[in-house]
């Protein structure tokens, strides 16, 4: 009874102070398969994708079921590839890990906007429509991964109007995954996460962290999009080796940093600064061998190739003499005296 009692008080502690119980620490997310490979993905079937760009920017591929024409371009740059129609497979391999995702089993049902709220990793649900605004903030470590249902009795779309959604502890955007069982409409939110949409996907302005995945058609408005690099499943954003100090994650040195290839942290440097500070001591001193080297292998060369120069020069003289006097008579000074 005491420890009832104890673990009452500590969840109405956690409750008050906006945090969750942490129990669903387990989740794993669905891989996605070839349909990884998209920042945007119109999967509607009978080749009915579409995707609407305007006055926006997509970083990463774009793909439609539907034929090349169904990507629109308006002042909206994609860097990426545009694949349109995209294979029978990823179409596929979509709906798979959208089944997959429906059959998770939910670990806590939330209500409300979620504003002001701290989730740990886990598996969320709403049973029916989630209407979102103020902050969320999702506190884990890079391998927490985070799965929100909306949805679950069947029907419910998202919504999200200056939503944000901040990651702490260490948490990727790619490691949250928000599966819907029908439409997801983004409105001046900076949203992070991968939807899976069971009907269209609709964002205008702010930004997305993630990739925006849909059963229908896919319209970006005046939206900065980001999608994930690839390699869901435990679902992390392709790490980049940012050098100097504080930028990027550690253990990720591209091999020319001064801190002993552990970390890409310049040592000497300042906190955010990604100027270099120095080079590491191997790499000076390699750097001293090699001028050592190409000194002395330029004064060799040179002095070789001098001498070279005069012997052969040497040479040519005496031989142009010689044939001047073996041959005086004749052919060396025939042109002039020969009888």
């Amino acid at each position: 009874m005491l420890f009832k009692v104890r673990f009452l008080g500590l969840v109405s502690l956690a409750l008050l102070a906006g945090v969750w119980p942490t129990a669903a620490l387990a989740a794993t997310a669905p891989g996605l398969g070839s349909a990884s490979t998209f920042a945007v993905l119109s999967a509607a079937p009978l080749n009915g994708g579409a995707v609407t760009c305007t006055d926006g920017t997509i970083t990463g591929d774009v793909g439609s079921s539907g034929p090349m024409a169904s990507v629109v371009q308006t002042r909206c740059t994609i860097n990426g590839a545009i694949v349109a129609p995209v294979s029978a497979g990823v179409v596929a391999d979509f709906n798979s890990a959208y089944a997959a995702f429906a059959a998770i089993p939910c670990g806590t049902t939330l209500t409300g906007t979620l504003a002001g709220v701290t989730l740990a990793p886990g598996v969320y649900c709403f049973a029916a429509a989630a209407t979102l605004t103020g902050t969320l903030t999702l506190k884990g470590p890079a391998n927490g991964t985070w799965i929100f249902k909306i949805g679950t009795s069947g029907t419910g779309a998202l919504t999200g109007t200056n939503f944000s959604v901040v990651m702490a502890g260490g948490a990727v955007p790619c490691s949250v995954n928000w599966w819907v069982a029908q439409a997801a409409t983004m409105t001046t939110s900076n949203f992070v996460g991968t939807i899976l949409a069971g009907a269209a996907i609709t964002l205008t302005g702010g930004t997305f962290a993630g990739d925006a995945l849909a059963k229908a058609a896919v319209t970006i408005t005046g939206t900065a999009l980001t999608g994930c690099a690839g390699g869901k499943g435990e679902g992390h954003e392709k790490q980049h080796c940012n050098q100097g100090v504080g930028n990027g994650p550690e253990g990720c040195d591209p091999g020319n940093s001064n801190n002993k290839n552990t970390s890409n942290d310049e040592l000497g440097g300042t906190p955010g600064d990604p100027g270099r500070q120095g080079r590491k001591s191997s790499d000076v001193a390699s750097m001293a061998i090699n001028a050592t080297s190409t000194g002395t292998s330029n004064v060799t060369s040179n002095a070789t190739n001098h001498a070279m120069s005069n012997a052969a020069a040497n040479a040519t003289s005496k031989v142009g003499k010689a044939p001047g006097k073996s041959n005086g008579k004749g052919t060396g000074k025939s042109n002039g005296k020969n009888k």
